[in-house]
């Protein structure tokens, strides 16, 4: 016991000089690997069975696929306390299909694929900045703008019918956090999000016709490297 408090004393005491904490002023790029997992709430079969025709199970809904993604955010630090993060995530492309009770007009299918591209803004607190762990929240504002947006319903009575989404959204951000400081101004970073993205879905029967308010709201969950500046 006594050797390992010894060895844990001699560690703090090697790191303690070097690691580099963030202070006002400074600013801190970091890079991750991030799982966007969304959490979705699709009306669709009630919506469309509503102002379409009564060809879909109620119970229907749009499902949006997990994808995993690289994400670059840039800090700055008002203070040793208070930074804001931009995150520049690169377009994120997943795809959508029909999911819901078995027997329907139309039934269960792929419909395409839909391409994100979501920069959001947060604002942090950072609860420990001259420490090695160093956790903090964040609160802000996302942006989402939909690329490569159309799809198709390629199976039973609409096969063919064309559908597509608005072109953007806007919404809040939550966001939790670590960053594990290091030699040299490098530190660990483990983060996760929860971000507001809603948008209409519209059908292309005798004009546009809209068939669904999706909310995809995803858990945006990573882990990286960073470095102050």
């Amino acid at each position: 016991m006594m050797k390992m408090t010894l060895l844990t004393l001699s560690l703090a005491a090697a790191f303690a000089p070097v690691l580099a904490h963030a202070e006002a002023g400074d600013w801190v790029v970091r890079a991750r690997a991030v799982n966007v997992s969304p959490n979705e709430d699709s009306k669709l079969g009630r919506t469309v069975n509503e102002n379409v025709a009564n060809v879909m199970s109620p119970g229907a809904e749009l499902a949006v696929s997990d994808k995993v993604i690289p994400e670059l955010d840039i800090s700055y630090y008002f203070t040793k306390n208070i930074a804001a993060e931009l995150i520049l995530a690169l377009g994120t492309r997943h795809n959508v299909s029909i999911q819901g009770e078995a027997g329907a007009v139309v039934p269960n299918q792929d419909l395409g694929s839909v391409n994100l591209l979501p920069p959001t803004l947060t604002v942090q607190w950072h609860f420990n900045p001259d420490q090695t762990i160093d956790p903090y929240v964040g609160a802000g504002i996302n942006y989402t703008n939909f690329l490569d947006r159309n799809l198709k319903v390629s199976s039973g009575a609409l096969a063919g019918t064309k559908i597509k989404v608005d072109s953007d959204s806007w919404g809040y951000a939550l966001q939790a956090g670590v960053d594990i400081n290091l030699k040299d101004g490098w530190l660990i970073n483990l983060d996760a999000k929860y971000v507001n993205i809603e948008t209409d879905v519209k059908l292309n029967v005798a004009g546009w016709t809209k068939i669904d308010s999706l909310d995809i709201n995803p858990w945006v969950v990573g882990i990286g490297i960073g470095k102050k500046f």
